[in-house]
């Protein structure tokens, strides 16, 4: 498995592609995402590393401030761990950013739902309800029975029933990311993601899909083009000694190659011509003979 990223939902909008599609996206924006702590299997008995989001602002406990000034790091709001394969090379303070992901690559997202409160058996589980008339009173929208008689007389763990509704972890998967903007730090994902504004996102690699990823590089440079000073490019037409000498070494092969062909063409020539004579003196000699009373 690869680190992933924490990011703060930002709200949903939509997305035009290059053919012109319009696409209803979730934005995602990370901040202040770093490496906090790291973990390793000779220590810990797993690989993992520890990435924070967001800065906090109100006074920490002194436990809190201990790590903090043990690793030097500012106070953050939000920490999550991912687990990995193999060691990481980062270091604690090492800042992540959305260059960790590419354009068109799966991800899965997992945050908690937003909680709606106390919600009865229709609305929680989408029971359908009793009747709204013959006999039904004053229980049209309630469950029904739920437990058994004197065995085992009681409600078995699970039963759908009322409860409080969402607030939950929830795992969405498969989402395409169809945009990366390296300078607010976004990512675009297409579909929905499961949290309100505000609520932390956790970001990782999709699961179920084979697909190879490769660090996003290039999008820094892509974007920031325009922004860096350019070089000046080298104007010497000096050409190094070992490549003229390689361009000899070329023309001369050549040159001894079409000689030796030239050689094979005239001698088959050559061979060509002796059988044509050949072939006349045979024709003449028995002209000659058939000539004869």
């Amino acid at each position: 498995m690869r680190e992933g990223l924490l990011a703060e939902k930002v709200g949903m909008s939509r997305f035009y592609d290059k053919d012109k599609i319009n696409h209803s996206v979730t934005v995602l924006q990370v901040r202040e995402c770093q490496v906090v702590s790291l973990k390793s299997y000779e220590k810990d008995g797993y690989n993992a590393v520890t990435l924070s989001h967001g800065n906090y602002t109100k006074s920490v406990g002194k436990p809190f401030k201990e790590f903090l000034k043990k690793n030097k790091l500012k106070a953050f709001s939000y920490s999550q761990e991912f687990k990995l394969k193999e060691p990481s090379s980062f270091k604690i303070g090492d800042k992540m950013n959305v260059s960790n992901f590419m354009v068109g690559q799966f991800v899965d997202v997992t945050s908690n739902s937003i909680g709606k409160g106390f919600a009865g058996g229709m609305k929680r589980h989408n029971f359908a309800g009793n009747r709204a008339t013959h006999g039904v009173s004053i229980s049209h929208r309630s469950h029904g029975s739920t437990g058994q008689c004197q065995d085992p007389g009681k409600v078995f763990k699970g039963k759908k029933m009322a409860g409080r509704l969402g607030n939950k972890k929830v795992t969405i998967q498969n989402l395409k990311i169809l945009n990366i903007d390296t300078v607010n730090n976004l990512i675009i994902l297409k579909g929905a993601v499961p949290g309100h504004k505000g609520s932390v996102i956790k970001i990782v690699d999709s699961v179920k899909k084979n697909q190879k990823i490769s660090l996003n590089e290039n999008v820094n440079q892509n974007v920031n083009e325009d922004t860096l000073p350019q070089e000046p490019k080298d104007t010497d037409t000096n050409v190094p000694e070992n490549v003229t000498e390689n361009k000899s070494n070329v023309s001369n092969n050549v040159a001894t190659s079409t000689q030796e062909k030239n050689e094979n063409i005239q001698k088959e020539v050559g061979k060509a011509d002796v059988q044509e004579e050949k072939q006349n003196n045979q024709l003449t000699s028995d002209t000659k003979q058939t000539e004869k009373p």
